[in-house]
């Protein structure tokens, strides 16, 4: 997009506005990992700051599992901020999921896996850390290494990451 995601203008607010408002339906507390200095609107969430700029989502879910964590929960619902359709029903569908299987990750999977609009547990922290630490950065390297149950769907909206102009029409 060749700016900020979070703070795009979405249909009278912003992104990051629209997914915390769907996520809060179904989740609390609600975080969101920023960027170091990155800003944002007043928002109904504890925001957590990355503590290096640019270093990719799977260190910020590391990030937000890690709270999870400390606020006692099990799992948590991990998606990204450029997801301005994103739904309860999606949610809902993929947290029965996760009460079914006792994967660690559950993700919705269209014909692509969607490692962020997934249900993650909590105590995956150590093994995000141990692949950061060996340079594997990235959400599959996760999904890979441990117990990841797919659920397929059929393309929606809520799953639609906007990456470009045309993506918001």
């Amino acid at each position: 997009m060749g700016r900020d995601k979070a703070t795009l203008p979405f249909d009278g607010s912003t992104m990051v506005e629209h997914v915390v408002a769907a996520v809060s339906t179904r989740c609390s507390p609600v975080f969101v990992i920023a960027a170091p200095g990155q800003p944002l609107p007043e928002l109904s969430a504890e925001v957590l700051r990355d503590e290096v700029r640019g270093v990719g989502p799977l260190v910020a879910t590391g990030r937000g599992l890690r709270a999870t964590a400390e606020a006692g929960l099990d799992r948590a619902f991990v998606c990204a901020v450029d997801m301005p359709y994103l739904n309860s029903e999606l949610i809902d569908v993929l947290a029965a999921s996760a009460d079914r299987v006792p994967a660690d990750i559950v993700l919705p999977w269209d014909g692509r896996s969607h490692y962020l609009a997934g249900i993650y547990r909590s105590a995956l922290t150590e093994q995000i850390a141990a692949l950061v630490h060996a340079g594997r950065r990235s959400m599959r390297a996760l999904a890979e290494s441990v117990d990841t149950q797919r659920i397929v769907m059929p393309p929606q909206r809520g799953l639609t990451n906007v990456n470009t102009a045309a993506d918001l029409a």
